[in-house]
């Protein structure tokens, strides 16, 4: 009988169905993403096949070539009309090709290569046994203080697998904001976030500080990760569908039809407001928004200072392209709820991160918490709720990422017998001693204050301006007050430079290599430009505002 059974089983499942439509990916419009994995997985077989001594020289050589084809490929997707007129929703409503994809990306692109230089140099620290070292552990794999890692130094090994790591992590920050369903967002996430756990893990000194930070990061990045997922799920039970318009439509009530499976939850108004909130509560952490800072000022002081500057750059424009998309595109008919939110969190977040800031004795610390009150500025713009709010948000985050890029590289250079000197104290009076990196370094720290004549300022110009015109007075003032906090700890490090006595056993200012001079030299030719001549910038923001629905 039951053989019967299975059998009738067996000849109902093997009847002719239709062919399964095969997938349509426009590849040449994902170039940008595309590039940037295929050489992250050529790089890993350069770890496999190359000979150690050609491997660093290779890796190098092909992360920067990848970067410049991926950022020419997002050029010529803006000059042929994506960004504007010919914007969609490609791979099957995967991922969105409009003005603000294009734009992060490129910023995103531009960003990670002026990084990629810093984290190839390789002339700040002395020799050791005749080999030229960098700022990752020889071998990441041994126990700090081990014989293992002695050995590994010894033989001059290098962790060259940080290239692939890097690469990696960008293309999961180019598909972020990018991404025009939840199910991709998620996997753009884990993507990018993975990679930074283990680049954050790896520096050459300090290595159990760094170990330490790279477990934070992990451990409350998961949190993170489950809360978006949950969000995710308690969504796709609202809508009965993870495609950002579909969800949309659901919200504002032009989608009628109910999938019967999920009849009795479809238009829960109380999924959709929890499940919003979590997925808020995901991309807040990655932007560093206070109460989910927690893990910025450790994991910025802890990891590799080549890596800090990568990811406090890179990744806080991916996650606010992605918080961009989703309550631009996704939430639009739900201003009435989030906006209240996100008000109290630019407002404790701009607050918070200049207040705090004011305690800080170490400058990776400091800028740490610098970040944090600038995610609270660009949130202001975030809130405004028009096109120009867009506009603003985009300009900053290109600007921003520059000077944050600068600062960390110029942090490189100050060094004592351990390594970096991060200590303020140790900072006294290094514009008597190397006027030239103190010069530069003020620069960085003005614009972060926003002083006119630095990109900072018309940065927060545009945002506040964006704000005040969305309906949001209240917050310029608050954040106008705040940048009056935060201008005192920079100007305070200025002042600490300039005008303090050198110490008899102060730091010394490693002379880099041309690789780290041009990553500070286009981080100040960026701050200046952007300063003093921004209109061109501006109206490229102000085109590329428009999400395609």
């Amino acid at each position: 009988m039951s053989t019967t059974v299975v059998h009738s089983l067996w000849t109902t499942a093997a009847e002719p169905i239709d062919k399964i439509p095969a997938p349509s990916v426009e590849y040449a419009q994902l170039a940008p993403a595309l590039i940037v994995v295929g050489a992250a997985v050529v790089g890993v077989l350069v770890e496999a096949f190359v000979p150690r001594k050609a491997r660093y020289y290779v890796q190098v050589f092909l992360t920067v070539v990848a970067l410049v084809a991926a950022f020419a490929a997002v050029v010529g997707l803006a000059a042929g009309g994506y960004g504007t007129t010919k914007a969609h929703i490609a791979a099957m409503g995967a991922i969105a090709v409009d003005g603000p994809a294009l734009f992060l990306q490129g910023t995103i692109l531009l960003a990670s290569l002026v990084a990629v230089f810093t984290f190839a140099e390789r002339r700040l620290d002395p020799e050791a046994h005749g080999n030229r070292i960098d700022s990752f552990a020889a071998q990441a794999a041994s126990v700090p203080g081990s014989d293992s890692e002695k050995a590994a130094v010894k033989a001059g090994f290098t962790t060259t697998e940080v290239f692939p790591l890097v690469l990696f992590a960008i293309a999961g920050m180019l598909v972020f904001p990018a991404a025009n369903d939840l199910l991709t967002l998620f996997v753009a996430l884990e993507v990018f976030s993975l990679p930074l756990y283990l680049l954050c893990a790896v520096a050459r000194r300090k290595r159990l500080m760094s170990q330490e930070a790279a477990v934070k990061y992990f451990l409350l990045g998961a949190f993170s990760s489950a809360f978006l997922l949950f969000g995710i799920a308690l969504m796709y039970g609202y809508a009965g569908s993870v495609s950002y318009a579909k969800i949309a439509g659901v919200v504002d009530g032009s989608v009628r039809t109910i999938d019967p499976a999920l009849a009795d939850t479809m238009g829960n108004d109380a999924l959709l407001l929890i499940g919003g909130a979590m997925i808020l509560t995901g991309l807040l952490f990655k932007v560093g928004a206070v109460p989910f800072h927690m893990w910025t000022p450790d994991v910025y002081q802890g990891a590799p200072t080549p890596v800090t500057g990568f990811m406090a750059a890179a990744t806080k424009v991916a996650a606010f392209g992605a918080l961009l998309r989703l309550l631009y595109v996704v939430l639009p008919g739900m201003s009435w709820d989030w906006r209240p939110v996100m008000w109290a969190i630019a407002i404790v977040t701009m607050l918070g991160g200049a207040i705090v800031a004011i305690t800080q004795t170490d400058i990776k610390r400091l800028l740490a918490y610098s970040s944090i009150a600038h995610a609270g500025f660009i949130l202001a713009g975030v809130i405004a709720t028009t096109p120009d709010g867009v506009s603003s948000v985009l300009f900053y985050l290109g600007a921003y990422s520059f000077v944050t890029i600068g600062a960390f590289a110029v942090v490189t250079l100050v060094r004592d017998a351990g390594g970096e000197a991060t200590h303020l104290s140790k900072w006294a009076g290094l514009g008597r001693r190397s006027p030239l990196v103190a010069a530069v370094f003020a620069v960085f720290l003005l614009a972060f204050a926003g002083i006119p004549l630095t990109s900072g300022f018309t940065g927060k110009f545009a945002v506040f301006k964006a704000a005040a015109e969305g309906g949001a007075g209240a917050l310029v003032v608050v954040g106008v007050i705040s940048s009056a906090i935060a201008a005192f700890f920079y100007i305070r490090v200025i002042v600490l430079m300039f005008f303090s006595e050198p110490k008899a056993d102060g730091p010394t200012v490693a002379v880099p290599s041309p690789l780290t001079m041009t990553t500070i030299a286009v981080g100040v030719a960026v701050t200046l430009v952007l300063g003093v001549a921004p209109q061109y910038f501006l109206d490229l923001a102000s085109q590329a505002s428009v999400f395609v629905r």
